[in-house]
């Protein structure tokens, strides 16, 4: 195949084995800014995936509760494809502490008691949210802690 100009588009998505937390991309800034791409692969591509209330929940609850953990993170974006994430990160090279910061923002939302942002005022779909979704997702990523690491490429 040709080599796409998108990263993941590259990726064999049947050779990899989730959940797995992988970098994704690297660019430096002209200034020597570093922006980190991390790909955060919840569900087996091409084999499951999340369903909507449940990952939009997850998106809001990761995308504000990471950051009262880390003032380093840029963004937290679903995939389309539904089954992962892409964290976004500045200056912040260090894997084993975003394994970590991921692990324990995922701790946070098993003990949220609600959805950040779930109204009409802040969300564009806001109907379509589920707290319990979101946590079941985060216990089944924390549940396979150790694997992370294991891209399967």
């Amino acid at each position: 195949m040709k080599k796409a100009n998108v990263e993941s588009f590259n990726l064999d998505h049947r050779k990899v084995k989730a959940p797995y937390v992988r970098v994704a991309g690297r660019k430096v800034g002209e200034k020597g800014d570093v922006i980190v791409k991390y790909d955060v692969r919840l569900k087996q591509p091409n084999k499951a995936h999340m369903d909507m209330p449940s990952l939009h929940s997850l998106e809001h609850l990761v995308a504000e509760l990471i950051r009262n953990h880390a003032d380093y993170v840029l963004d937290f974006s679903p995939m389309g494809c539904q089954t992962g994430f892409y964290l976004m990160v500045l200056n912040h090279e260090h894997y084993n502490e975003i394994l970590d910061l991921l692990e324990k923002t995922m701790h946070d939302v098993l003990n949220a008691k609600e959805v950040p942002a779930c109204n009409e005022v802040q969300c564009g779909w806001a109907a379509s949210h589920s707290l319990e979704g979101a946590q079941a997702l985060a216990r089944e990523f924390l549940d396979k802690r150790g694997e992370w690491s294991e891209v399967g490429i």
